[in-house]
């Protein structure tokens, strides 16, 4: 053939120019509709995500003509998962709509029923709890999961895929220092502790629900502590409050980046008083119908999610001011699942 060039590589160098193309219109048209469901009301604000060629379990995953609407709420670890999912399935060839970084938990989950996002990665205390009204959180993972998974599914058509191994509830930490003087490692441990140690920092949420601060104190024997030694404080502040000695235990989320930017130990939840708040991704049912494959796509990178891996990413975003988008692409190639 003239210049050299064989017929095999001329026809994949037009494929490939030609799934970027694709890739650019579906961008987009990605932009085009985020902004009209802003309009709407869905507040979103999902910006550029990078995204490539699809590698090393999931290489040979297809999802041209595919659709898929992405949704994330707006806190930090859900925008990276969500950007995550952008990546992956604009790399598998899908056109993708960017409703990542939606206000709140019920923007997004009324999204996910109407249709408007048709996938989202979720938690299944945070779905048991307070999207479906139940009032006993199941202790077991597993079966927490599957109540959750049969429930959404026959109410709602929504299918939550197999969960992955990281568990975002709540939690206490303490500084490291502390945990070692104090030789504790588990919440039951705090009874233990000199009653004029036993301080705690908690959010105001968290201080009135009747799931959290009394009940836990309950559950684990601990005396009621006089109201010197119990700080309300906002949610971001708790850790930064438990790091310089505001209080010695301070109420957490297990996979915030802070932890691990403070060393802080977060202590075993040894009488399971929280509830499980494992992630899985939720697909509408019927796009999952139509394109199975995508159970096939997010599988192996949902097995790789575990609490120390978010909370490294959370804290790349939280500590040192990376942006999530990229944050996320760069953990899809590090593991093999996308080339750049």
């Amino acid at each position: 053939m003239a210049l050299g060039i064989s017929p095999s590589s001329a026809a994949r160098s037009v494929h490939d120019a030609g799934r970027r193309i694709r890739k650019i219109l579906a961008a987009l048209v990605s932009l085009l509709l985020a902004g009209a469901l802003a309009a709407c009301g869905l507040g979103t604000a999902g910006g550029y995500t990078p995204s490539g060629t699809l590698a090393g379990p999931i290489a040979d995953i297809d999802l041209d003509g595919a659709t898929v609407s992405v949704g994330s709420k707006n806190f930090t670890e859900q925008i990276i998962l969500g950007k995550m999912a952008v990546s992956l399935f604009e790399s598998a060839g899908a056109q993708v709509q960017d409703l990542t970084n939606a206000p709140g938990s019920n923007t997004s989950r009324e999204a996910m029923l109407s249709g408007d996002i048709t996938f989202a990665w979720e938690y299944t205390g945070t779905a048991w709890v307070s999207y479906m009204a139940e009032d006993n959180p199941i202790p077991d993972e597993r079966k927490q999961y599957e109540a959750v998974r049969d429930k959404d599914l026959a109410e709602n058509n929504l299918v939550w895929l197999p969960p992955a191994p990281m568990n975002n509830t709540y939690g206490f930490a303490l500084t490291r220092a502390n945990a070692e003087r104090l030789g504790i490692s588990k919440l039951s441990e705090i009874s233990s502790v000199p009653e004029n140690e036993q301080s705690f920092c908690v959010e105001s949420e968290f201080a009135s629900r009747n799931d959290g601060f009394q009940p836990m104190l309950e559950t684990y024997d601990i005396p009621a502590p006089p109201a010197d030694r119990v700080s309300t404080l906002d949610t971001g502040t708790v850790y930064a409050a438990t790091a310089g000695g505001t209080c010695t235990f301070g109420e957490v989320f297990t996979t915030d980046g802070r932890i691990l930017a403070l060393d802080l130990v977060v202590l075993e939840d040894d009488r399971q008083f929280f509830p499980k708040y494992n992630l899985s991704g939720v697909v509408n049912g019927e796009l999952i119908d139509e394109y199975p494959q995508i159970a096939d796509l997010l599988g192996p990178v949902s097995e790789k999610l575990t609490n120390d891996v978010l909370l490294k990413l959370n804290a790349k975003v939280d500590v040192d001011g990376e942006d999530p988008a990229d944050v996320a692409f760069n953990w899809l190639t590090q593991e093999g699942f996308i080339e750049g």
